[in-house]
């Protein structure tokens, strides 16, 4: 179904021109930063990459993944931020690590282009064996690992349910590219069925972020809770983080709802067949869209004001894959839902403590 049709949400020509507002404030060397002159992260990167692509800006897109392989480091880490090219922040996080393997089966699922798969595979396959290597006992994904002195350092060991939760979903995304290629990656399967064990069975066992709204969706986001458990988890602090007409609070108690956060939760109420309040969502959050297409971060509604004063690309971004997943505007509209993505991973091998019977995630 084409945008133009649906009430409130971006037409496909300002789809087109949210993409291309993204591209203009891409770098010369490719990266896609947070706003101009701020640093850029390759999670958010490949996210903008993503939405590049579903908006028609293909050799924008190309450039940025270049930029991805240019930049990741031997052990398969990339540095959480870079400033003009510069390194400003050496720390490796897991999470950003792993999402290129999403951006990669999705360039799969729109362009068809087996050879730039096969190019970006290394990268991936480096990126997903360092993030492996960083699963805790109970199943969670260590989500740092600081450097010192111009090397990797202390393990920061402890997890983040809403990155662990998206790691879920690039193993998935990792494990249908191994197939496609012929290049089984067994030991990441048997990491995604401990980390989808714990982020149904175990969220208590995460760092307690529970006041942002990124760790009430992400495990639907993500993939590992689906079917009546996730209907109920977003059920259980809608009336937390939902402002009607608005969108969604970023931290549950400050007056500041953000559209990128809006967006991933229109992601997550589609794949979960929620696609009234999904709709509704997206219509309301577009008081933040601004000349160009550009959108604006957040808004404070206490005081009447959009804060802070920049357009991000992220939150572009974000946008863009939410209108696709509603729309189907492109082939890789099922990107969220996981339709696409390797099946569900087996529970085995779990060091939990849990019962230790095999069996596979029942998430339906």
């Amino acid at each position: 179904m084409r945008p133009d049709v649906l009430t409130g949400v971006p037409t496909w020509a300002q789809v087109e021109e949210t993409a291309a507002s993204i591209a203009a404030m891409q770098e010369p060397d490719g990266a896609i930063p947070w706003t101009v002159g701020e640093h850029t992260d390759v999670w958010n990167h490949v996210e903008s990459a993503m939405a590049l692509l579903v908006g028609g800006q293909v050799e924008a897109a190309e450039r940025a993944y270049d930029w991805v392989v240019a930049t990741q480091r031997a052990d398969g880490s990339w540095p959480m931020k870079i400033v003009g090219g510069r390194v400003e922040d050496h720390s490796g996080e897991t999470n950003m690590s792993a999402y290129l393997a999403v951006g990669v089966w999705h360039h799969w699922l729109v362009r068809r282009d087996e050879a730039f798969v096969r190019r970006l595979w290394p990268a991936v396959r480096r990126g997903l064996d360092w993030v492996v290597g960083m699963q805790l006992p109970f199943g969670g994904i260590a989500w740092a690992q600081e450097w010192t002195d111009g090397a990797p350092a202390t393990v920061n060991a402890e997890a983040l349910l809403a990155g662990s939760s998206s790691i879920y979903q690039s193993l998935r995304a990792g494990v249908a590219l191994a197939g496609l290629l012929d290049d089984p990656q067994p030991e990441w399967e048997l990491t995604g069925g401990r980390l989808g064990h714990a982020l149904r069975e175990h969220r208590d066992l995460f760092l307690d972020k529970s006041e942002f709204s990124m760790d009430w969706y992400y495990p639907v986001l993500g993939g590992a809770v689906r079917g009546e458990a996730a209907r109920g988890l977003i059920d259980a602090r809608w009336d937390t983080f939902v402002e009607p007409g608005l969108g969604i609070r970023c931290v549950s108690r400050n007056p500041w709802v953000t559209g990128a956060e809006t967006c991933e939760l229109v992601l997550a109420l589609d794949a979960i067949g929620d696609r009234p309040r999904a709709m509704q969502l997206l219509a309301d959050m577009q008081h933040l869209r601004s000349d160009g297409g550009r959108y604006f971060t957040g808004y404070v509604f206490p005081d009447d004001v959009n804060w802070p004063a920049e357009h991000t690309t992220y939150t572009a971004a974000a946008v863009i894959l939410a209108v696709d997943a509603l729309t189907h505007i492109s082939p890789g509209a099922d990107i969220m839902r996981g339709t696409t993505l390797a099946a569900d991973f087996a529970e085995i091998a779990l060091e939990c403590g849990c019962a230790s019977a095999d069996r596979v995630a029942g998430v339906s």
